[in-house]
């Protein structure tokens, strides 16, 4: 339990540090959440947290059948 708030804690102080130095606007609980949602993804921190990375990609497959046909 004392291990996962101290973890909890230096997560934190270390986002507001990258937060701080990288001059961002957006608030500390959307950056933990884009780092949450991209921490798998091998990509530098500043592209991650920038407004001109897409989050979603979408891929159109021409050779996709359709369930219901209009």
């Amino acid at each position: 339990m004392t291990t996962q708030i101290w973890i909890a804690v230096s997560v934190y102080v270390l986002v507001a540090i990258v937060k701080k130095r990288l001059n961002l606007d957006a608030p500390l609980y959307t950056l933990l959440q884009i780092l949450s949602l991209t921490l798998f993804e091998k990509m530098p921190i500043p592209h991650a947290l920038s407004q001109d990375h897409p989050r979603t990609e979408t891929v159109g497959d021409a050779n996709q059948l359709t369930i219901f046909a209009s």
